[in-house]
């Protein structure tokens, strides 16, 4: 708990008590008008493994951001241009350890470690609809992104495992980026096109990655569709709403979303199941590595008299190569909904599902070992949000797991999470 009280230690002093006299929101206001915009978050979890899982337990982790946002308007004289600095430090604990699950019961764990998490430049240019990213990039702040799903704890409801689970350590996300380039295209204000090319390992690997671009690793390609239906501005939400750890903040974007996407490695890697093909009984290498998905997000209801309270559902589905990935398809979906409770307009509440079923190569391999395996792992979430302040939200969670890590000797387990965030 060192970690939380040091956070607040520099929350108050940075942030609270400046903003009571006054020097820090001049200087922010100052920074700001000369075109750079910083932010501080911090995000803890206390998480608690009831029943089931891996063991019963309890644990403490929590994420640092220091970011920086540059407008080269402001700075160069050169509209269009921006640049985005996120310094992060992570710390604590593993929930999932104790859970014993393998989508992830908490969205800010990862190993403890001080990096730099996003640096990029954008060019927009003059007509807003070509836009040209580079450097260091979490592609899931743009790809495979629902704004229904970001109330939800559990990794899967920001982009599906058989995704988020991919490649040599996981795709450029959370907690480890890496270097590449991102198009985007908006043919219509409805219509979003993207497509970015990534190195295909990230520049943080626990075991010591090769330099960036190493042909070893290859690249990865994405490439996104979305079809928006956006509210019109008398319609549309009057909340904030809080900063979501790893993303910007941003208003409410859309009422509808309809988004198909795909993606794709250049690297070999490992046949799942088949071995024996190269000395010492090592799996077969089988050449590249990729999937798709379709994302829906829809408004159900909307109260005429509080267009604050919202309802909406979503739906996540994914497939990829049974052969190379552990998951070959997820399934996930849920429902939000906004202004549940009379005078709380920022808060929201909501239950999800998500399923993550091994493929065949997978549930092979393990038999072949002699392991059982059960086939899919389901997550179900139950979330509250609570906005007590602009700077200060809390979230009480429980998720109960069913087949943590599809392992039969696993009882499904409870896993109960408090969550604190602060944004200055």
């Amino acid at each position: 708990m060192h970690r939380f009280a040091l956070s607040l230690g520099l929350f108050a002093a940075c942030g609270i008590g400046h903003a009571q006299s006054g020097d820090w929101q001049g200087l922010a206001d100052r920074m700001n008008a000369a075109g750079i915009a910083p932010t501080l978050t911090y995000g803890g979890d206390v998480a608690a493994n009831t029943s089931g899982g891996d063991r019963r337990g309890a644990t403490y982790t929590d994420n640092l951001h220091v970011q920086l946002m540059l407008d080269g308007d402001r700075l160069a004289g050169i509209p269009g241009l921006s640049a985005y600095l996120d310094a992060l430090w992570i710390g604590g604990g593993q929930p999932s350890k104790f859970a014993g699950d393998a989508q992830g019961v908490s969205n800010i764990a990862g190993p403890s470690a001080v990096r730099l998490y996003e640096a990029w430049l954008q060019y927009n240019f003059p007509d807003n609809r070509f836009s040209i990213l580079a450097g260091r990039y979490d592609l899931n702040t743009e790809f495979y992104r629902l704004t229904s799903a970001d109330l939800f704890l559990n990794s899967s409801f920001g982009i599906g495992p058989e995704f988020g689970l991919s490649g040599f350590a996981g795709p450029s996300i959370f907690p480890d980026t890496s270097l590449g380039v991102r198009l985007g295209y908006k043919p219509s204000p409805e219509t979003v096109v993207r497509a970015a090319i990534l190195d295909g390992a990230p520049l943080d690997r626990q075991d010591g990655s090769p330099d960036p671009f190493n042909p070893h690793n290859g690249v990865l390609l994405v490439a996104e569709a979305a079809w928006l239906t956006r509210p019109s501005a008398s319609d549309a939400p009057a909340a904030e709403h809080r900063f979501r750890i790893g993303r910007r903040a941003t208003p409410l974007p859309y009422d509808d979303k309809v988004a198909v996407g795909a993606w794709y490695y250049t690297a070999s890697f490992d046949d799942l199941a088949a071995v024996g093909g190269r000395p010492g009984g090592r799996p077969v290498q089988r050449r590249g590595e990729g999937g798709a998905y379709l994302l829906l997000d829809r408004l159900l209801f909307q109260s005429a008299d509080n267009p604050d309270r919202r309802l909406t559902g979503f739906l996540q589905l994914g497939i990829t190569n049974p052969v190379v990935d552990r998951f070959g398809t997820y399934v996930g979906a849920g429902l939000a909904m906004a202004a549940v409770l009379p005078g709380r307009p920022n808060d929201e509440t909501g239950i999800g599902v998500a399923m993550a079923r091994n493929g065949s190569s997978y549930i092979d391999g393990q038999q072949y070992a002699g392991s059982a395996v059960d086939a899919v792992e389901t997550a179900v979430e139950l979330s509250y949000l609570a906005q007590v302040a602009s700077w200060l939200a809390l979230q009480p969670d429980i998720q109960f797991v069913i087949h943590p890590n599809t392992d039969p000797r696993l009882h499904s387990a409870t896993v109960v999470q408090l969550r604190l965030e602060l944004t200055f």
